[in-house]
């Protein structure tokens, strides 16, 4: 087996040979450097964002700890925002924070679309149920009046941003389950349906820790606040189609208030 020295060669590309720190600096914790070290990596562009750390094992290496120490100063980062551990892929710099209008037109794929993000939403729940009485109060429907629920989880560039409860009054969107599974999307679901137009009369934006279920959706520390929306569509008669929650990974996301 090789010596420590040989295992460094193994792992270090000539950049991060030349940026080799040792861990030895006083009273202060040696993942507290690290986690520096990287920030200071990060802010000079040397790994830009969407770009991928090295692994635990090559930082292990490249710092002379272990890669306890080495998981803690990545865990830091990542509650700080700037990184996003996967579970499986490894440790990637956060991308500047998509704007995410909030307007008459609120749509999702548009949205992202526009920034040169690709969209894509996944079907976590599709169901046709009873109205409780707050969607039924927002949908204005009697409570009991059954409703189509869809559940969505949202991503851009293939990085989850977004978990969206939809909900629909089931007599006005007759076949909503099967066309938003083929199309993905509530606006050409809706067109199909006959609805060709809607506009977003109200919203309402809140702030909230996740819970365990979302932080493990959207991969977020526990710590790390949602951005919840609440907003109503109405078809051309004024009439609600649609009420939507929309929980946003605020590391991700900005949203933007638009007036149009």
């Amino acid at each position: 087996m090789g010596s420590k020295a040989d295992l460094g060669d193994t792992f270090l590309t000539a950049r991060d040979k030349f940026r080799l720190v040792p861990m030895r600096d006083g009273g202060r914790p040696f993942w507290r450097q690290i986690e520096e070290a990287l920030l200071a990596d990060i802010s000079h562009g040397i790994y830009p964002p969407d770009s991928q750390l090295p692994s635990e094992m090559e930082l292990a290496v490249r710092f002379d700890v272990n890669r306890h120490t080495v998981r803690r100063a990545l865990a830091a980062l990542s509650q700080r925002g700037v990184l996003l551990v996967e579970q499986g892929r490894g440790s990637f710099v956060v991308r500047d924070a998509i704007d995410y209008p909030l307007g008459p037109r609120t749509r999702f794929s548009e949205n992202l679309l526009r920034q040169g993000r690709a969209p894509e939403s996944e079907v976590l729940e599709a169901v046709e149920e009873t109205a409780n009485e707050d969607i039924a109060r927002q949908l204005k429907v009697r409570p009991g009046r059954r409703i189509i629920r869809i559940a969505t989880l949202g991503r851009a560039d293939g990085r989850p941003i977004s978990l969206s409860q939809h909900c629909f009054p089931a007599g006005l969107v007759p076949g909503m389950i099967d066309l938003y599974a083929k199309h993905k999307s509530v606006t050409k679901a809706l067109k199909q349906i006959g609805i060709s137009d809607y506009r977003r009369i109200s919203t309402r934006v809140t702030a909230r820790l996740p819970t365990s279920e979302e932080s493990r959706l959207l991969r977020l520390a526990p710590n790390q606040p949602l951005l919840v929306t609440e907003g109503i569509n109405a078809d051309s008669n004024g009439r609600p189609i649609e009420y939507a929650i929309g929980c946003f990974a605020s590391d991700r996301v900005q949203l933007v208030v638009a007036d149009r």
